[in-house]
């Protein structure tokens, strides 16, 4: 399958990723909560399909919330989960025995061609840089006619914080560039699933919302379930005690009601069939 090239965002430290999800996988369950909500928008997307076959296999499976569900509605399908970090595919092991679990990044599955009938992913294809080339490997291991079901957040993830963090930079120390984590857009999931030659595409985004006492508190969140800044091209974090500062000020003031800040998370859902 040919790979393509896709917008450019900054380079994801995939080191980075496995080893903040797989440190916080004990405690994912309890704090992922916008992550919940998704994958029960995924299986009402998926369940206007009717039935499927298989095997199945998750990609990014986390705790394997999604798969289990997926083993309750499917019983009788084969069920294959893989993560990228090795804390993750444990727990999903653990809560999944009937399962088969492996550590496995997406953008390179062990897999031979036309493997799976029903391939799912849940919050996981953000992290991502070249989606086409990531799709191409989920059409590769489809067999004709397997069904392709995502989600991932897109472009409007966290919107409030990152322009604010912007804003705060740019007032604070402007020769400095902002290195918050980008997202892909609705438009860019659509043509890379065409690119690598999916079809019946349906591609659609939902706003997701959770409410914070403030910054501090929204930045613990995202921490505790993994969901860390893993950019290459710049420090870890949002940087210094100045900019932090003004950055919670422009939330608090452009955002706050009632106490209480937004967190914005666009949910881009995706299906596609294996021509």
């Amino acid at each position: 399958m040919a790979k393509f090239s896709c917008m450019k965002r900054p380079l994801i430290d995939h080191h980075r990723v496995r080893r903040h999800f797989s440190c916080h996988a004990d405690e994912y369950e309890r704090y992922a909560q916008v992550q919940k909500r998704v994958v029960a928008g995924l299986l009402e997307r998926l369940e206007r399909l009717g039935s499927m076959s298989g095997p199945v296999l998750e990609v990014g499976a986390g705790t394997g919330a999604l798969a289990r569900r997926i083993a309750e509605v499917y019983p009788q399908l084969p069920l294959v989960v893989t993560d990228l970090a090795h804390g993750m595919t444990r727990q999903a092991a653990s809560r999944l025995p009937g399962a088969w679990a492996l550590d496995a990044d997406a953008a390179c599955l062990p897999f031979v061609d036309r493997s799976f009938g029903l391939m799912l992913s849940a919050s996981m294809y953000q992290w991502i840089v070249d989606l086409p080339a990531a799709f191409a490997e989920s059409a590769r291991v489809l067999k004709p006619g397997g069904v392709f079901a995502f989600a991932l957040f897109g472009a409007g993830t966290l919107c409030e914080l990152r322009s604010c963090h912007q804003r705060a930079l740019g007032e604070v120390d402007a020769s400095r560039t902002s290195h918050t984590q980008e997202f892909p857009s609705r438009e860019e999931v659509a043509e890379s699933l065409r690119r690598v030659g999916f079809v019946g595409i349906a591609v659609e985004s939902v706003d997701e919302r959770e409410h914070h006492a403030d910054v501090p508190d929204l930045l613990r969140s995202l921490k505790k379930i993994g969901a860390q800044n893993a950019s290459r091209s710049g420090p870890p974090g949002l940087a210094s005690r100045r900019v932090m500062e003004r950055m919670m000020e422009l939330y608090r003031r452009e955002h706050g009601r009632d106490g209480m800040i937004p967190a914005t998370y666009e949910v881009i859902y995706g299906l596609g069939r294996r021509a």
